[in-house]
């Protein structure tokens, strides 16, 4: 059938557009990252092994910037057919609109699906590895996981962690117990080290806060009853934009029930989750500048518009994030109304366009 062919011809150069510009926006963020990388050789860590580390992280990365390549690609893909005419003589042979827009929906569809499988499977394990072999390589075996440490709660205790390192040593630990409203003990410990089903406190100093007296005792070794497990702290420690959505998802559920709010992990869990409306939206804008009142202008003029439309969508996303916590309403909508509001823009241009 004649629709069903152009349905294919159409998604083919959609889905060749979005590919070019994937791999042109990946070769331009290997080499930028990688010069800027060159600063940090030292040890075992030299040029080749900073490129073997960004090659790691190219899964993440193709993630990152997939709704960028789904735009600028359909915008090229439907521009480059409009301009020679080929989208005008589908028009005239009978191919409505809608039908367009599913031939290019076709191949974001596919993208769609791999890209949820990267971010579920594949690029948490690869940043996982990719950061302990490169800071393995600078720092040797034992190196630090996560620099960046947090406050963690476990009923009425409170932790915080200076880092967590990759043969399951927790660096620079404080506990802090309370009954009721009252602190009741500090502990610091300089270590904390797992031992396959527990953990031991190394060089430990325990300030107990009593009625009218505190007393400090120091151990050199403490036992450490918690439910966390190294697996636990490695994902609470690690980066939560890079984490898997089930793994975000379990993330907040936990801080919940600390009776902490869940904000970061919940948008980034919606990010991940509503990514395929979020491409959608995206795609519709691409069609309603080819189609709408840039239909007339030069290639590289959509291609303008289309990335300035990106950054805008991008920058609002990001600033409705913290609103959420600030106004209180979900982190579903700080993801949701950009995509609403991108999806209301593309098909108004269209309707206007006829």
């Amino acid at each position: 059938m004649l629709a069903d062919r152009l349905d294919r011809y159409i998604a083919r150069n959609v889905l060749a557009a979005i590919i070019v510009v994937q791999v042109v926006l990946l070769g331009l963020d290997l080499v930028i990252t990688y010069i800027n990388d060159l600063d940090d050789v030292r040890g075992d860590y030299g040029a080749f092994q900073v490129l073997l580390y960004l090659l790691m992280r190219l899964p993440w990365r193709l993630y990152q910037y997939a709704p960028v390549a789904v735009l600028i690609g359909a915008l090229i893909g439907l521009g480059g057919m409009a301009s020679s005419n080929e989208l005008t003589v589908m028009r005239a042979a009978g191919l409505s609109l809608t039908r367009i827009l599913w031939g290019v929906m076709k191949p974001v569809l596919l993208i769609v699906v791999v890209l949820l499988g990267i971010a579920e499977f594949v690029s948490p394990r690869s940043e996982q590895f990719a950061t302990a072999w490169r800071l393995e390589k600078m720092q040797g075996e034992g190196a630090v996981l996560s620099q960046s440490g947090g406050w963690q709660r476990e009923g009425d205790t409170f932790y915080r962690f200076g880092a967590i390192r990759a043969d399951d040593t927790v660096i620079e630990l404080t506990r802090y117990e309370f009954e009721g409203d009252r602190l009741r003990s500090a502990t610091q410990a300089a270590r904390a080290v797992w031992e396959g089903e527990a953990w031991r406190l190394e060089e430990v100093a325990v300030t107990r806060f009593e009625d009218e007296r505190t007393r400090v005792a120091q151990h050199d070794t403490l036992a450490w009853e918690t439910r966390f497990t190294p697996q636990q702290l490695e994902r609470l420690l690690r980066d939560v934009e890079s984490q898997a959505p089930s793994e975000l998802w379990a993330y907040a559920r936990f801080q919940r029930a600390q009776g902490l709010q869940a904000t970061q992990p919940l948008l980034y869990f919606w990010q991940k989750l509503l990514m395929p409306l979020t491409l959608a939206s995206l795609v519709l804008v691409a069609a309603s500048f080819v189609f709408g009142p840039l239909r007339s202008v030069a290639a590289g003029t959509r291609v303008f518009y289309g990335v300035i439309t990106g950054l805008g969508f991008k920058y609002l996303q990001d600033l409705l994030a913290p609103a959420s916590t600030l106004f209180g309403f979900s982190p579903a909508w700080a993801v949701l109304g950009p995509t609403l509001l991108c999806a209301a823009l593309g098909l108004y241009l269209l309707r206007r366009s006829g």
